[in-house]
Order: C-alpha cells, then sequence, then structure tokens
C-alpha cells in the first residue's frame, strides 16, 4: 500500500518515531534501520521492512529494488519528505529511506553451531558503536553469529544498527543469559576462546579448533573471574606502548581474524 504522509503530528510518525526508545522496541518488538546501503543489506539477506518511508524528492535505482520488495512482501511505503525521515531517525542529514522490521533475534536452540568456524559472544556490553561494529567484524570473518551474554546493550538501537552497516541483518542475534549459553555449548562441541588481561597466552601462539567462540567482556571491565575460568583457553594481544588494553571491538577483530588466518593457511 502507497500513502502520503507530511505531517510531523501524524500518529504513526509518533509510533515510528518512539522506536528509537528500548521501552518502545520491546513493546513492539520492531526497530528502525536506516539508510540505502543498510536496506538494501536486509533485502539481499531476505529480511523486508513491514513498513518503507522514502525521500519523495530523491530517487535512486536502489530505491526501486526495495519498493518492489516491500510490494511483493504486502508491507506500507510511506512517501515523505526528508524532514519526516530526519525527525524518525534522530539525524539532522536524513538517509534516503528509512525501515522498520520486525525483531530478528534467534533463539539458542536454533542454532547450528557447525555453520561457521567462528562465533562471537559479548558479555555485559554497554556501547552500541562497539555492538554493531562487532556485527560487521562477523559479517568479515564468516562468523555464524553474536551472543549477546547478560545485561547486554540494545542490537536493535538505532546506533547499533546504524553501526553494523547492514551486518545485523547476515549475523544471528542470540541473547541469553551466562547459564543458558555455557550449557548450551558445553552439550556440543566448541572451544570457548576468552580475551583477557590475565592471562600470558598470546593471542597468536593459540592453536585455535572450530567451531571458536571468542568471548568479550565488558569494556570497562572485562570478564567475571568465574567466566574467564569456564574457558578453554584466554588469550590476550601484546601491547607495546603504554595503552594496556585496546578497545573491545577492536580486540575482538584481532583475534577472530587470526583464527580466520589459521585455518586458512591449513
Amino acid at each position: 500500500m502507497h500513502r502520503e504522509i507530511t505531517g510531523f503530528s501524524n500518529p504513526l510518525i509518533k509510533r515510528v518515531r518512539s522506536l528509537r526508545e528500548k521501552k518502545h522496541r520491546k513493546r513492539e518488538k520492531k526497530f528502525i534501520a536506516e539508510g540505502l546501503r543498510i536496506l538494501t543489506e536486509a533485502r539481499e539477506a531476505g529480511y523486508i521492512p513491514e513498513i518503507l518511508f522514502i525521500d519523495q524528492d530523491n530517487s535512486h535505482p536502489l530505491t526501486d529494488l526495495i519498493i518492489s520488495a516491500v510490494e511483493e512482501g504486502g508491507g506500507d511505503i510511506i512517501k515523505t519528505n526528508s524532514d519526516i525521515i530526519s525527525k524518525i531517525t534522530g539525524k539532522d542529514n536524513a538517509q534516503m529511506a528509512v525501515g522498520i522490521f520486525a525483531d530478528i533475534d534467534t533463539d539458542i536452540g536454533e542454532i547450528d553451531r557447525d555453520s561457521a568456524n567462528i562465533w562471537m559472544a559479548v558479555q555485559d556490553m554497554r556501547d552500541p558503536g562497539n555492538l554493531g561494529t562487532m556485527m560487521r567484524t562477523g559479517d568479515a570473518v564468516g562468523s555464524g553469529g553474536l551472543f549477546l551474554i547478560d545485561d547486554c546493550t540494545d542490537p536493535f538501537s538505532v546506533e547499533a544498527v546504524r553501526a553494523s552497516m547492514g551486518a545485523l541483518f547476515t549475523q544471528k542475534i542470540v541473547r541469553c543469559s551466562w547459564t543458558e549459553f555455557i550449557t548450551w555449548l558445553r552439550s556440543g562441541n566448541g572451544q570457548l576462546v576468552g580475551t583477557s588481561l590475565n592471562t600470558d597466552h598470546d593471542y597468536q601462539n593459540v592453536t585455535y579448533s572450530v567451531p571458536a567462540f571468542v568471548l568479550t567482556g565488558n569494556e570497562a571491565r572485562g570478564l567475571p573471574e568465574n567466566y574467564e575460568k569456564a574457558c578453554d583457553i584466554l588469550t590476550k594481544i601484546p601491547m607495546m606502548g603504554k595503552a594496556d588494553s585496546l578497545n573491545a571491538a577492536i580486540s575482538n577483530a584481532v583475534i577472530c581474524y587470526e583464527i580466520l588466518n589459521q585455518h586458512r593457511r591449513k
């Protein structure tokens, strides 16, 4: 269905704009994704927005493909302007298109651990930018997905989705407790690799088996002691300067690429 909305007071605009807040995303079980690149990644991964807002003053060949996909999926297409799109996303430099998607959480019981050599897990991660960056890393290294353990930031926040650059749609996202995760992991094969300063194991001197699950802790505190003890191996990245550690998302990327390269060489 096609329609036009140009008024800020329209009830749909207010409802969609509310999805920028976690409590409303949780209630509606929907989230916002903005920009042609991210919407194209979603379409290519098989995810189509339920509602598509497009800037009627701009056009692009990719917009036509997304519109066709939404039409085929029975979704709503809203023609509007850049001011309304900015109102929805909270960004001054409005994108040409914004999609409203249903949550794409995956239950831990649905995960096939042998479908990928690398999986990522984070515990109590608070920064949506870090989380989005880790999703991009996961896509780059061919990770199967990301386990969000305990009280992590919302992967469907506008900031996390934006930082993922579309990788949110290529990675399976599992939200679970530590007990759920470790019980599931130990029910099958898999090496749990913890990132920690409390070890002498250089990340390049470790032999990684697959599937490998790279576990990263909170940005400020790292992993709790009992979580570290549950790992098969703890690794750290040598620091040659005054800094004692790298950003959590960067550390995760370095270790994931080491695992990838070890198995590429084989």
